[in-house]
């Protein structure tokens, strides 16, 4: 009902708002026992239209990207399944290359990965069963700043034990 009281929105008008008996309150062109005159003015808006407070703006901080076109990771893909045992690579596609001062580091579940301070792409041997969330974290030790990649959820399978190329003849 609101949207069509808009239209009258640029003109001069008056209109009738009121609560019924559940509470809910509202607006039309039309006078009914117990309404309330509102004058609305030439503006796009009109007196006592908004039942709530706007809502204040959010600005969300800016995220660091400390000055790189890509900082992604790019393998595994996100979703990927390994099977058995598969190795599963790591790469991070990373442009420019890394810069003097930074250093990457691996977590893999949360849990910081022993690799090198300058490593873009290894390999992961052999996993357990389960899924696995990868991301990887620049830091510029000379001011502090550091920035995170996307985190990459894969999965590792094992095959069934009741899979048919594991049954005796």
């Amino acid at each position: 009902m609101l949207a069509g009281l808009a239209a009258f929105a640029g003109q001069a008008a008056v209109i009738y708002k009121w609560t019924d008996a559940d509470g809910v309150v509202h607006y039309s062109d039309q006078s009914v026992p117990g309404a309330e005159k509102v004058y609305t003015g030439s503006s796009n808006t009109f007196a006592g239209a908004a039942t709530r407070p706007p809502e204040p703006t959010v600005q969300k901080p800016a995220v660091p990207r400390l000055n790189y076109a890509q900082f992604s990771i790019a393998s595994p893909a996100p979703e990927q399944s390994f099977f058995g045992d598969e190795v599963v690579a790591v790469q991070l596609q990373l442009e420019p290359d890394l810069k003097p001062d930074q250093i990457i580091t691996w977590h893999l579940n949360g849990k910081e990965l022993d690799q090198g301070p300058t490593t873009t792409h290894f390999a992961l041997p052999r996993q357990d069963r389960g899924t696995y969330v990868i991301a990887a974290t620049i830091t510029d030790q000379s001011t502090g700043e550091s920035a995170s990649s996307n985190n990459v959820t894969f999965y590792v399978r094992q095959p069934s034990e009741l899979a048919p190329q594991h049954q005796k003849p």
